[in-house]
């Protein structure tokens, strides 16, 4: 451990040098002035400034309160005002022992003292209880550091693990659990704001004839590109694209009129034609399509999440029976009248 000697008398400096090297501190620096001292400090003129070069470790200082450029007293505040360096225990070495002044260098920061002239064996002891000072405060700033990290890592992995709860696997949209939660979320908010909410579900055309014909594995692709297809074309932050289950999609649109869904709807719709998905298979036509139902509603006191839901569903199933790749809107579950 490196302990920093400061005293402008050479003769003390050598005195506490030689005592300390004696007990096997070998690594002991001496500064007969408090800008020498400084300087192994890595401290510029200004608290907080930039220092000229990066401090060497320093575990101990001891600090002659007579300085004839700069009072003990302060340098010590000039140390503890350093976050880098005050937890670098200071001891006072005094030719005084007078109550006023102890006080003064412990306020100052000192964390002990030592009298002139030296007893080797109060030094020695002194410079032992400061040093394990300074070894408890580094293990503990350690386990402070680690339990930082590991905090963080918790943080992170929470994150993630909140994200895969709430994230369909295969398409990376928001999956059923988050669906649901969505719809009560922003049905909760219409209903006390009496704003109008809306939802579209989503079903890919003749789905199962397309796995038939080309593969399961390429049913994932198209389940993918779809997916990304309608989130490509949801342009609000607070619009949720959901898979639903299987083939069929769900979009959680809130302040959308039935004017504003019925266009965004079929914005959906276009886009996922336009990707040109081939579907030779297809009663819709010869690429991949999609059949859209549309509900809207401002909830009121007696209604139910499940009214816009079974509206929606139903409103699909219309616009599968009247030949697929288009979008149904529904009869409203309530107006704004």
């Amino acid at each position: 451990m490196r302990i920093l000697v400061v005293d402008d008398s050479r003769v003390m400096l050598a005195m506490l040098t030689a005592i300390l090297q004696s007990v096997g501190y070998t690594d002991v620096v001496a500064a007969d002035s408090v800008a020498q001292a400084w300087e192994h400090l890595g401290l510029s003129e200004a608290v907080g400034a930039a220092p000229a070069r990066p401090p060497a470790p320093v575990d101990l200082v001891l600090m002659d309160l007579i300085m004839p450029e700069m009072d003990g007293l302060v340098a010590i505040q000039r140390i503890k005002a350093e976050p880098e360096l005050r937890d670098i225990p200071v001891i006072a070495v005094t030719a005084r022992a007078e109550t006023k002044d102890l006080q003064e260098a412990f306020e100052a920061g000192a964390v002990d003292y030592i009298t002139k002239p030296l007893n080797e064996m109060e030094l020695l002891a002194r410079v032992r209880s400061a040093l394990k000072l300074k070894q408890e405060m580094d293990r503990r700033k350690a386990r402070e550091e680690e339990l930082v990290q590991v905090t963080r890592q918790l943080e992170e992995a929470n994150r993630l693990l909140r994200h895969l709860s709430a994230t369909d696997s295969l398409t990376g949209l928001a999956n059923r659990r988050d669906f649901d939660a969505a719809l009560d979320l922003e049905w909760s908010r219409s209903r006390r704001a009496n704003a109008w909410l809306a939802l579209l579900m989503v079903d890919i055309d003749c789905f199962k004839r397309y796995n038939d014909a080309y593969g399961h594995q390429a049913g994932d692709e198209c389940l993918r590109a779809v997916a990304g297809a309608l989130a490509g074309a949801v342009r609000r932050a607070g619009d949720v694209v959901a898979r639903y289950g299987g083939e069929e999609f769900a979009v959680v649109l809130p302040n959308t009129d039935p004017e504003g869904a019925a266009a965004i709807a079929e914005r959906l719709r276009a886009a996922v034609e336009l990707r040109g998905l081939p579907h030779a298979t297809s009663t819709a036509g010869e690429r991949v399509t999609v059949s859209i139902g549309v509900a809207v509603t401002t909830p009121g006191r007696d209604d139910t999440p499940a009214a816009l839901l079974a509206a929606a569903d139903q409103a699909l199933y219309q616009a599968k029976a009247a030949g697929r790749n288009r979008v149904t809107p529904a009869a409203l579950v309530r107006s704004l009248a």
